[in-house]
């Protein structure tokens, strides 16, 4: 089992920044992939942003390109999202994800690839 808890969620004005942080605890060895998705009310959970958890490749959606970061601190176990140039758009709950198995043939941005989950943290970017 693989425990995950957000936190850095919040009100931010748009142009704002804000940073997530995602702690994994437990079978923390069989990470493969952390992500982070949200959901914005309304709307279907859709991906934002992975990162391999052995060589650092790092994967964005189109939409937070060249305004997000996601990095990874593979001693403490920490999964971050710095948010930069949030836009209302940016607006949902934000789930940070891990995998720890392998399916072969499917995407990084398929939620199914996915085997745990934290409870969320809500963003919301006023304009």
């Amino acid at each position: 089992q693989v425990q995950l808890t957000e936190s850095g969620g919040g009100l931010v004005q748009a142009g704002g920044s804000l940073r997530l942080s995602c702690a994994a605890s437990g079978r923390t060895f069989s990470i493969v992939t952390m992500g982070w998705f949200r959901q914005a009310p309304g709307k279907e959970r859709e991906f934002v942003a992975a990162v391999t958890w052995t060589d650092g490749n790092t994967y964005y959606t189109a939409s937070v390109k060249g305004r997000f970061t996601i990095s990874r601190d593979n001693a403490k176990n920490i999964v971050a999202l710095q948010m930069n140039g949030l836009k209302p758009e940016d607006t949902a709950v934000y789930y940070c994800a891990a995998q720890t198995r392998l399916r072969s043939g499917v995407p990084l941005q398929r939620g199914y690839n996915y085997d745990y989950w934290g409870q969320g943290t809500q963003v919301t970017v006023s304009s």
